[in-house]
């Protein structure tokens, strides 16, 4: 390969990773399920981003993260953490429940 293609390919990378822009982690937000409820029950997050909700179980039996408007249903085994990747929210309010004890294992998602 000569030269000159391999410095236009240099240069071809170096201005997409420009107009990319820099690599963001994700935001993550921290729920604890313990007697069979979840802690917080309201997660604030910011609408049009993506967000990582990191679930830990604290019982000792299973726990299903579930919310059909979120599109999401993952068990979640006793003393387990799972982190649950969510797509970017239009502004509003995202409910979800513990499968498994829908009385009193409730929350909701608002993204403002």
């Amino acid at each position: 390969m000569s030269r000159r293609v391999l410095v236009a390919a240099a240069t071809l990378v170096v201005l997409a990773l420009a107009v990319a822009g820099p690599v963001h982690a994700l935001d993550e937000v921290p729920v604890t399920i313990e007697n069979n409820r979840f802690a917080p029950e309201e997660i604030k997050v910011k609408a049009g981003a993506p967000f990582v909700i990191v679930v830990t179980n604290k019982d000792k039996t299973p726990e299903e993260f579930e919310s059909k408007e979120l599109r999401i249903e993952k068990v979640v085994p006793p003393g387990k953490t799972l982190r649950i990747n969510v797509r970017a929210l239009k502004p509003g309010t995202y409910p979800f429940v513990g499968e498994y004890h829908q009385q009193t294992a409730k929350g909701r998602v608002v993204a403002e």
